[in-house]
């Protein structure tokens, strides 16, 4: 057996393990891309550690870093609260609100989870209050906050624009975010429309939700003109995104504006090691030609007709099961230029683009993170079972939405 099949081999058991152990996969891959390479392939230790992505580390802990502060200190709570206000207690709009509201808070820098982890409680507990179906309110803000996670300023948004890079790819940012928020509002609205949408639009009265009015102070005011200025940076002046965010997060500290230290605690650690550990195992794959085999065997199930809606289908699968920003589109989107060489011809953006969409769409199911912070912002009972049950058919459901809107947008 080859080094490219035994690499191989120990990238599908990452993956194996990523859906169905709680174990931090990255951890198993660095351990894995250790012992195959150096003590197997008999490969120097620097070539093996030479996979690790320090700009992709360095760039990831600082946005994490930067926003962690903005949500220890408050900032982000109160945006999001003034933002509800603008509802007005039009049942039908509230919705829809927080579809924009987590779209708009994910893009800026958050990104999907942590987003998600600051509206779903709101969130979910206005649907209480203004008899709202749960169902229907998860859709929704699950879909706004995923709708922004591949935002050029999001984590994983900058995983992708460096993945996307190594295969070719680069300055292709704005076009995955649109595309990917696109698939999501399609997929959001016709789930909002088709579970009550038209219902509650047409109710009269107004419910107002329990949402004080609230006003920045200095330290919440200085934490988004920083936020502010590492976005102009980087879109003005082309800063790296990590070091400024890094920088920005020192200004904050040395202001006393944001507790450093409770923000470093609420990092996410475990998604930056799985990252940056799989990403180490994937280098070790293209060293070894086992990328050359992984793209032979997708490529040996579909052709450029069919290739978009089975790599759709293939990847929701996966992505439902597994981490789709540490594991999925890590070890799929580097076979896209094999995967046209093997097909004979096809468009790199439009397969990449489908691997990015059909990874996210899942994304909502109680299997995910996302889900899972919709379900357990809800009374524990009958209701969250009966919200458990509704999301895990929503999420399987779209593994062939994605098939479909992916033939349509890139087929």
């Amino acid at each position: 057996m080859s080094l490219g099949a035994v690499t191989l081999g120990a990238l599908a058991l990452a993956i194996v393990l990523s859906c169905t152990s709680r174990l931090n996969v990255g951890l198993l891959a660095l351990a894995l891309a250790w012992i195959i390479g150096v003590y197997v392939g008999d490969l120097p230790l620097r070539e093996v550690t030479a996979g690790f992505p320090i700009d992709l580390f360095l760039t990831l802990a600082g946005v994490t870093l930067l926003f962690a502060q903005a949500h220890v200190n408050g900032t982000l709570d109160i945006v999001a609260q003034n933002a509800m206000r603008l509802c007005r207690g039009r049942v039908g709009v509230v919705p829809i609100m927080y579809f924009a509201l987590g779209a708009v808070l994910a893009s800026a820098g958050p990104g999907n989870i942590a987003t998600t982890g600051l509206l779903a409680p709101m969130a979910m507990a206005t649907a209480l209050k203004m008899r709202i179906s749960p169902f229907l309110m998860a859709i929704m803000v699950g879909n706004g906050c995923n709708s922004g996670s591949l935002s050029p300023f999001a984590p994983t948004g900058l995983i992708v624009s460096g993945l996307m890079e190594r295969i070719g790819l680069p300055g292709f940012e704005l076009q995955t975010w649109a595309y990917n928020l696109l698939a999501h509002a399609i997929v959001g609205f016709a789930g909002y429309f088709l579970f009550g949408g038209w219902k509650l639009l047409m109710r009269s009265e107004h419910v107002e939700a329990e949402v004080d009015a609230k006003r920045l102070d200095v330290h919440q005011t200085l934490t988004l003109i920083v936020i502010a200025f590492l976005i102009l940076g980087v879109i003005i002046f082309n800063f790296n995104i990590g070091l400024a965010a890094f920088t920005g997060a020192v200004l904050l500290s040395l202001l006393r504006a944001a507790d450093d230290g409770e923000a470093i605690k609420r990092m996410p650690w475990g998604t930056i090691l799985m990252v940056c550990g799989v990403t180490v195992l994937i280098s070790l794959l293209q060293t070894t030609g086992g990328m050359d085999i992984f793209a032979n065997l997708l490529s040996s199930i579909a052709t450029q007709a069919t290739v978009v809606p089975v790599l759709a289908v293939v990847i929701g699968i996966v992505s439902a099961y597994s981490s789709t920003s540490g594991v999925v589109l890590p070890a799929f989107l580097p076979t896209v230029p094999g995967l046209i060489e093997n097909l004979g011809g096809g468009s790199a953006l439009g397969i990449a683009s489908t691997m990015n969409i059909a990874g996210h769409l899942v994304d909502v199911s109680p299997l995910s993170t996302i889900g899972a912070l919709c379900i357990a912002s809800v009374p524990a009972g009958e209701m969250s079972r009966k919200l458990f049950n509704q999301l895990l058919a929503w999420g399987m459901s779209m593994t062939l939405a994605g098939a479909v809107i992916c033939y349509v947008l890139f087929a």
